[in-house]
């Protein structure tokens, strides 16, 4: 896996808390319960990121259903969520398309993930509680293993519970919301081009030194390191451009 490109950090969310997941005792513990269309946004969003569902093909609610067996009303909740996230299409009486990786789409969502990221570290950084700050230090010492193991995956779902982590402790639920989205969108760009180049230990180096400034309640270094990483990511995703 040393051979694997950019990891963006963000939201595949997966069930926090959830028996083999890795997870710190505490953090099972507090981990709220999720609903049926919550449970079928997470594993529709982690197929489309991970391309288990591709660009372009085209589903239903029906087979969609069926596949992860959660009721049609559910699953139709959920792809409305990620049409809102343009990560599908919904196309009346058709079915529904997941949407094209689109670079132009990336580089704006990058734009705009740099502003809200920050933000979003260094209040965290500044607000979290000494036992989020011990949840979001456990969670970052499994996630190094995942790394070390070169496990994208298990990577991706670590990083996801730190990104709910960090948001909760953020105390700014607006920030997060306009977060969630554009880190599902950046995700799944990275892991479609992931077999171009060697990134992978470095991109997650660059995640991790956030997750540590919030730990140790540094704002400024925190911010500093969002933007390290965001820039990263820019350079990454240019150097996916043809002729590039």
């Amino acid at each position: 896996m040393g051979t694997k490109k950019s990891v963006v950090a963000g939201a595949i969310v997966s069930k926090a808390g959830r028996p083999g997941a890795g997870a710190p005792q505490k953090q099972q513990a507090e981990a709220p319960t999720k609903t049926l269309t919550q449970e079928a946004y997470r594993r529709l969003e982690e197929m489309i990121v991970t391309l288990e569902l591709a660009p372009g093909e085209v589903v239903s609610e029906a087979i969609l259903s069926r596949r992860l067996g959660i009721g049609t009303t559910p699953i139709r909740e959920a792809l409305l969520q990620l049409s809102r996230e343009n990560l599908v299409q919904i196309i009346p009486r058709s079915g529904v398309v997941v949407t094209a990786v689109d670079v132009r789409l990336q580089l704006e969502v990058l734009e705009t993930r740099r502003e809200i990221d920050r933000l979003l570290a260094r209040a965290s950084a500044r607000r979290a509680t000494p036992a989020e700050r011990q949840n979001i230090a456990e969670l970052a010492a499994v996630t190094e293993q995942a790394v070390a193991k070169g496990d994208v995956r298990e990577f991706l779902r670590h990083d996801a519970e730190l990104n709910v982590w960090l948001g909760r402790s953020a105390r700014n639920s607006v920030a997060m919301g306009i977060a969630g989205p554009l880190h599902s969108v950046s995700r799944r760009f990275w892991f479609y081009h992931l077999g171009e180049g060697g990134m992978f230990a470095e991109t997650a180096g660059l995640h991790l030194e956030i997750i540590r400034a919030i730990a140790a309640g540094d704002p400024e270094k925190a911010a500093d390191a969002s933007d390290r990483l965001i820039e990263h990511l820019v350079q990454f995703t240019r150097h996916t451009l043809p002729g590039s």
